[in-house]
């Protein structure tokens, strides 16, 4: 009921882009954002060929800083999160809160209960096409290289998305995100603009963070598949915790600007993790497929999009894709 009026306000306040471009008073800076997010809506449709619909064709005012608040509970001694069932999506690792008071109450419910949580705010996100999703106003404080990659994310899945699936759905639409943007700007402002050479770097960094998580998460499940006590399961796992904090800012110490450097320092458990691991997982694998398929990223979608839809493990799926000598 609370998802279904905060939804409400957002549509009920939507206005089309084009009328406020009309608009005489428009800061330049806002008529830019605006500008794009209507290209980078074309590009999907017509270029990528996403199903786009209405949405991102109109803006919405939401008065709070953050749109949402995101909750994942996850034991101590696994990296499965818990899961809640909702209508249309299936069984999904995280809940979402419109305040962030409701966020925190059961995030301590779970930690009382003995999860670890973590409690994260999220920008966007997609009605799957239930509805002509708008452009959110708090999204306009981003740079536009981060503003089309998260509209090419939500857009993409609408054209894409799995029930009871999140992992696969936000990781491959976090590979289509990156790469979506990577060619959008190429194709807007030319191979030496800096715009593009920003989105090659931010997926390339995103791709190398992947990497990382994918080993400390298997150093993870390593020690948690060992008959040892809990204590010292605890324990040992406060080791890989502070060692992979450690190695991390170690590996770009000389990179100050790199877009996960944070991970150094925040306080690390199994939901921060998992979190990670949700929307990074596979990455090299959707990134293998697209150079297989000649870095063509319509083609690459249209093949995973036809094999994945009734497969038991989406991820699988696409590792056969690579496998199979026909592609």
């Amino acid at each position: 009921m609370r998802a279904a009026y905060e939804e409400g306000r957002i549509l009920w306040r939507r206005q089309p882009i084009e009328e406020l471009l009309q608009g005489p008073d428009l800061a330049p800076e806002t008529r830019e954002k605006l500008e794009l997010v209507l290209a980078v809506r074309n590009y999907a449709r017509d270029t990528l060929r996403f199903r786009v619909g209405g949405s991102y064709a109109s803006y919405s005012y939401v008065d709070r800083d953050a749109l949402s608040y995101v909750l994942m509970a996850v034991p101590k001694t696994s990296l499965r999160p818990y899961t809640w069932w909702f209508l249309f999506v299936g069984r999904v690792p995280y809940k979402g809160f419109f305040s962030e008071e409701a966020a925190k109450a059961d995030a301590e419910s779970f930690e009382a209960e003995g999860y670890d949580v973590y409690v994260r705010t999220t920008p966007a996100f997609s009605t799957l096409g239930w509805f002509d999703d708008p452009l959110l106003a708090h999204l306009l404080r981003y740079d536009e290289v981060t503003l089309a990659q998260i509209i090419f994310h939500e857009l993409f899945h609408n054209t894409l998305f799995l029930s009871g699936g999140l992992d696969f759905n936000e990781s491959v639409a976090n590979f289509v995100g990156n790469r979506a943007a990577i060619l959008f700007f190429r194709d807007r402002y030319g191979e030496d603009s800096p715009a593009f050479r920003r989105a090659q770097q931010a997926w390339q960094e995103e791709l190398e963070f992947s990497r990382f998580l994918v080993q400390v998460g298997q150093s993870l499940q390593d020690l948690y598949a060992m008959n040892l006590a809990l204590d010292e399961k605890l324990r040992l796992r406060e080791e890989i915790f502070q060692k992979s904090k450690r190695d991390w800012a170690k590996r770009i110490a000389d990179r100050p600007s790199h877009r996960f450097r944070g991970y150094g320092q925040q306080t690390v458990n199994n939901a921060v993790i998992a979190h990670y691991l949700l929307y990074l997982r596979e990455l090299g694998l959707f990134e293998s497929l697209y150079e297989v398929r000649g870095r063509d990223l319509v083609d690459t979608v249209a093949l995973m999009e036809k094999s994945v839809r009734n497969h038991r493990d989406p991820f699988d799926a696409v590792r056969q894709l690579l496998a199979s000598p026909g592609h």
